[in-house]
């Protein structure tokens, strides 16, 4: 049988494949707490979240942490 409809050709990925494994372990209560947040804002990809959380807080660390020329008070003036 031959298909009459459009044929989708495969894109490759850009990002790389994940190949490094990271696991934490959560008590009941913080469980509880994820699963609430996921459900209330409709998040379905639990990884990519969790991913992009920590990342997103690890940047923006690094961010705060970069120093500079001047001191936060003095740049206040």
């Amino acid at each position: 049988m031959v298909s009459k409809g459009k044929t989708r050709n495969k894109v490759p990925s850009s990002a790389p494949p994940r190949k490094q494994r990271m696991v934490c372990l959560m008590s009941d209560e913080e469980i509880r707490i994820v699963e609430r947040y996921l459900q209330k804002y409709k998040i379905t990809n639990k990884a990519r979240w969790l991913r992009e959380t920590v990342l997103s807080h690890i940047h923006q660390q690094l961010d705060d942490d970069y120093p500079t020329l001047f001191n936060e008070h003095e740049m206040r003036r």
